[in-house]
């Protein structure tokens, strides 16, 4: 039987409806922790499908598992192990420039990132494959759980999704990222390392306010925040082997209210990014030991303190072979690209990897790489073909990820 090319049949038929979805989702977008009528809205289409659907913590995000449906009082019973598929559902406060009809309707917030994309794509995957298991066309028997995460962007949804137990009973898990600088029709993916080890840091910076007129009564937290960036942006690449990457980014500075009054305080955060462990550590040391130093030079209190740490993607060796060669299939053997050095960005997907074994691909979505609209800028969108691709490979893995093994 050619499952391969009925399950294409499928997949065409339902392109529309995975069209209208992304759409939807990208013209009603909500930031990260706030995805409560996304959620719902998925929670709504999933269950009109043959799926046991639940909500995820505080009502946002979305769960939805395959069911056998048998017996006279067609009683749904479930199947395990299962495979996973992941989709993050969250925006950014990012506002839309796109002249287009689904543009953004929440001002300020955008899915910039092609999280609308990666949701529409799962929901297709799972739809694809529930009607492929209810025509009687699957080679095996198939189990599978949809998880529609939020909050990925602040690097919460993935724990919260784990804590709440997603990953009961479930033997892998594969997802997807769009990749605006590869064309449609291209994936590229890699075993191992596939991103960086991401901490999120956050810094204060206590002095004593005073009159602009006359600092020297105070201790100026401003410029003592100024040194400090100027000398960790200095210091740290320095104190670290070329051969060893560290990306360290303030993003974000909160000092004062008036232009002629010196704060009590600044607050500033940022990220770093390593992709050794080693190197990680040795890195936060050299953070404290810079603000050690500022803080005597400018007679502040200084306090470091990292929170939130995503860990590296870690793709299976199997896994990824096992996309790589479903992929082959859907684009053709010269359109799967090894992606030759891991990437410096984060995903929380890491989270579901710590636990279970899994992968992650990168999905081409550009038409003309002439004209490319880089991620988290306010005109990203995406080349709309390139959603087939994503839940046809998605599809095809985890029906291969379910073949019984002698």
């Amino acid at each position: 039987m050619d499952w391969k090319g009925k399950l294409r049949s499928i997949v065409l038929e339902c392109a529309p409806e995975i069209v209208a979805l992304r759409r939807h989702l990208h013209a009603h977008p909500e930031p990260s922790g706030a995805e409560l009528q996304t959620s719902l809205y998925l929670y709504q289409l999933l269950g009109q499908q043959n799926l046991d659907v639940r909500m995820g913590p505080e009502g946002c995000g979305v769960v939805a598992d395959s069911v056998v449906v048998a017996g006279v009082g067609k009683e749904k019973s479930v199947v395990e192990p299962r495979i996973a598929l992941r989709g993050d559902i969250d925006a950014l406060r990012i506002q839309d420039e796109k002249e287009v009809d689904y543009r953004s309707a929440n001002s300020g917030v955008m899915h910039a990132c092609g999280h609308d994309a990666h949701a529409a794509i799962v929901y297709g995957a799972v739809l694809a494959l529930t009607k492929l298991v209810e025509q009687g066309l699957s080679p095996w028997p198939c189990s599978y759980r949809a998880i529609f995460q939020p909050a990925e962007e602040t690097a919460l949804g993935a724990t919260q999704m784990v804590e709440m137990g997603v990953l009961e009973g479930i033997k892998a898990i594969f997802a997807l990222h769009v990749h605006p600088t590869r064309r449609t029709g291209e994936i590229a993916l890699r075993s191992g390392s596939m991103t960086a080890h991401c901490d999120s840091l956050q810094i204060t910076i206590r002095g004593q306010g005073g009159h602009a007129a006359r600092p020297h009564e105070s201790k100026d937290p401003i410029a003592a925040a100024a040194q400090l960036i100027s000398a960790l942006y200095q210091f740290v690449p320095r104190a670290t082997d070329s051969h060893d990457a560290v990306v360290l980014t303030i993003g974000q500075i909160q000092g004062g209210e008036n232009p002629n009054v010196i704060p009590d305080t600044v607050e500033s955060s940022g990220t770093m990014r390593t992709l050794d462990s080693e190197v990680r550590t040795r890195t936060i040391e050299q953070i404290r030991q810079v603000a050690r130093g500022v803080a005597e030079i400018t007679e502040t209190e200084i306090e470091v303190a990292f929170r939130v740490s995503i860990p590296s993607v870690y793709n299976d060796a199997e896994l990824t072979h096992l996309v790589w060669h479903e992929a082959e299939e859907v684009v053709g053997n010269d359109n799967v690209k090894l992606i030759a050095r891991p990437s410096m960005g984060s995903e929380d997907f890491a989270c579901y990897l710590e636990k279970v074994p899994g992968a992650m691909f990168r999905l081409g979505c550009a038409s003309d790489l002439a004209s490319v609209t880089p991620l988290h800028t306010p005109k990203f969108d995406i080349d709309e073909a390139a959603l087939e691709i994503g839940v046809q490979v998605l599809a095809q893995t985890v029906v291969m990820a379910c073949e019984p093994k002698s």
